[in-house]
């Protein structure tokens, strides 16, 4: 079974958090920005937490349609934002395609956004 991912395993994510006390480079800044605008969308996050809890993990698009209340262009079009996102990873089986989560794209997501604790003895701002 082999399933595709696309750019946020294969970009190259800030090495830094934009929380983490320095400056995110630009292009670091518009890829991370890109990522998370595929995520900002009540259907997209719906999507995300129906194929996650779905059995093994996965779902095809035409058990994603009544759920959403969505049409199947519709479901189709926000999957494949969420795939270029690389978000999630696609596998064709005959007519139909199958998604499944990329296991580390959330992980590396939220890693990003979570600032690093402060040292010991040293205020908060």
């Amino acid at each position: 079974m082999e399933y595709v991912g696309t750019a946020l395993a294969e970009m190259t994510m800030p090495q830094i958090s934009p929380l983490g006390g320095e400056p995110i480079e630009r292009a670091d800044a518009e890829r991370l920005a890109g990522v998370l605008k595929a995520l900002a969308d009540p259907a997209r996050l719906r999507l995300l937490s129906l194929i996650q809890s779905a059995p093994e993990g996965e779902a095809c698009v035409c058990d994603l349609t009544a759920p959403l209340g969505l049409s199947q262009p519709t479901v189709s079009h926000h999957l494949r934002i969420l795939t270029e996102a690389g978000l999630l990873e696609r596998e064709k089986r005959g007519v139909w395609a199958y998604y499944r989560l990329v296991p580390t794209a959330i992980a590396t997501i939220a890693d990003l956004l979570t600032p690093p604790r402060k040292r010991a003895g040293k205020k908060a701002r």
